[in-house]
């Protein structure tokens, strides 16, 4: 009677079947060309507050898509050679324009492209619809036009220091504005880009993005009406924020409120967001059926 080893049911790193020369020439083109353009991000606008969401972006799209890597070595399809290469001509043409005039949604957005054309080299338009969702994803760290985002931000920090300074008003704290700047007792505070801008609701509908992909719910009219309250719910988070460091200044001086505590309270924003969207999803379900896809 001969022993057998137990089972682990632990899968490898890569899956047995996987073309090993093929990855890695895909790998190490895509290294030589993007590497460059993330170390400039790394040393420019991704250190800012603004764009701080970048590396978690990427970060989440790379697990999301190594996650996948057994869903697509195992699948059969056909290529779709005269769409890929399209793709790959359009991000192609974009890098190149983006990289020789230093514009950010150009050189970063590609990737999408390029991804995309790569997955319907290899594995067709099941392939690519596979992956998606880590592509859509994406889109959430490159980098915004500063024209747009001054367009938008700038109505946005406006509306949110009105209803912030309107609430601590009427609960009794001297507060008063003018544009968006707070007066609070003795100190003057300035609501910044980071505070109240377009990007920091990029980065919370980023946030419910993947929060209604790993809840994997299958009603469409769901999906959509938690991604269009994810935007008020991102206006109120904005809102919370202020005011706590509004109160932090008022309490504690005007070095608490622009030291830790400036940077924690971006921490509560995604607290707040995150309490906001549970709850909405939780109402939600008295509407919709908690139906999910496999995982």
């Amino acid at each position: 009677m001969s022993a057998t080893a137990p089972q682990t049911g632990r899968r490898p790193l890569l899956p047995a079947n996987v073309d090993l020369p093929a990855l890695l020439l895909v790998v190490l083109g895509l290294l030589v060309v993007y590497v460059p353009e993330y170390l400039e991000l790394s040393q420019t606008i991704w250190r800012s507050d603004e764009q701080g969401h970048g590396p978690i972006i990427f970060a989440v799209s790379l697990w999301l898509l190594f996650g996948l890597r057994y869903t697509l070595t195992e699948m059969t399809s056909q290529p779709a050679t005269v769409s890929a290469v399209a793709l790959l001509v359009i991000g192609s043409l974009l890098y190149a324009i983006g990289r020789a005039q230093d514009i950010w949604i150009f050189s970063i957005g590609s990737q999408i492209w390029v991804l995309a054309g790569l997955a319907l080299l290899f594995k067709g338009w099941r392939g690519l619809r596979v992956i998606w969702f880590p592509l859509f994803f994406m889109l959430f760290m490159v980098p915004l036009p500063e024209a747009l985002v001054a367009a938008v931000t700038a109505p946005l920090k406006s509306a949110v220091s009105l209803v912030a300074s309107n609430l601590l008003y009427a609960m009794g704290y001297p507060v008063g504005r003018s544009g968006v700047m707070l007066t609070v007792g003795q100190y003057q505070l300035m609501v910044a880009d980071a505070c109240a801008g377009l990007n920091s609701m990029f980065t919370l509908e980023a946030l419910g993005m993947l929060y209604m992909n790993l809840m994997r719910y299958t009603s469409i009219a769901r999906n959509v009406t938690l991604a269009v309250m994810l935007v008020p719910i991102a206006f109120c988070a904005n809102i919370g924020r202020v005011m706590i460091l509004v109160l932090v200044t008022y309490y504690f001086g005007d070095e608490a409120g622009q030291g830790f505590v400036h940077g924690f309270a971006g921490m509560v924003l995604f607290m707040i967001a995150l309490m906001l969207m549970l709850a909405l999803d939780r109402l939600l379900s008295v509407f919709f059926k908690r139906e999910r896809g496999a995982a």
